[in-house]
């Protein structure tokens, strides 16, 4: 068959031969199809890519709000456990009519252990979120057993005390050794009572 012999004027369809009009059949008929890909499927397969992935962080949220659903009852015990133990950390911070007396006890605690204060400064109180850090910088001068006794010491207070910033270096030809650190101590602020009612009101709350 020759291309060249055929009327392609669209008018003289009729006079084509089958396979030239199924040829053109099978040609409209794919460029319809692709022009309805482009401007219509192409924009349906975005948005579907983009629904799953919305469906797989979905499922993803869900697992993990129902592991914590599936869980809250251990963690509504441990938030009670920590209210706890914050309140008992609370009870052992010297209140202000204390401070002085710690003050005493601290420096007691160091003659008791046989050492020789050569430093015993407290420092301006830093304020915290609910509470006041209490820094006292302190020398002392010892043995290494009796410095083993003041830790231990003050360890034993009845109130809260912690040692920082530790240096020890030989002190003299007879085996005494001086520490300088850090001894803080905490004050109650006084927005506890506050910080204790909103946990309190969030608990219930959820």
């Amino acid at each position: 068959m020759n291309l060249s012999e055929i009327n392609w004027d669209i008018k003289a369809v009729g006079t084509w031969t089958l396979p030239v009009r199924a040829a053109m059949m099978l040609f409209v008929c794919s460029t319809v199809v692709g022009i309805g890909v482009y401007f219509d499927t192409l924009d349906q397969l975005t948005m579907l890519e983009s629904s799953e992935q919305k469906e797989t962080a979905l499922k993803g949220e869900f697992e993990g709000k129902q592991k914590k659903a599936v869980n809250l009852q251990d963690y509504q015990d441990q938030l009670t456990q920590i209210e706890t133990s914050l309140d008992e950390m609370i009870r052992q911070m010297p209140t202000e009519d204390e401070l002085a007396s710690l003050l005493v006890d601290i420096s007691q605690t160091g003659l008791a252990s046989g050492l020789q204060f050569r430093l015993f400064k407290p420092e301006a109180p830093i304020l915290k979120d609910f509470y006041s850090e209490l820094p006292i910088k302190i020398q002392v001068i010892g043995k290494y057993e009796e410095l083993g006794l003041f830790v231990s010491g003050l360890a034993s207070l009845p109130r809260i005390v912690t040692l920082h910033d530790v240096e020890i270096t030989p002190e003299g030809k007879n085996g005494d050794l001086l520490m300088s650190a850090v001894v803080k101590t905490y004050n109650e602020g006084a927005d506890v009572s506050l910080v204790s009612t909103d946990a309190k009101k969030k608990r219930v709350r959820k």
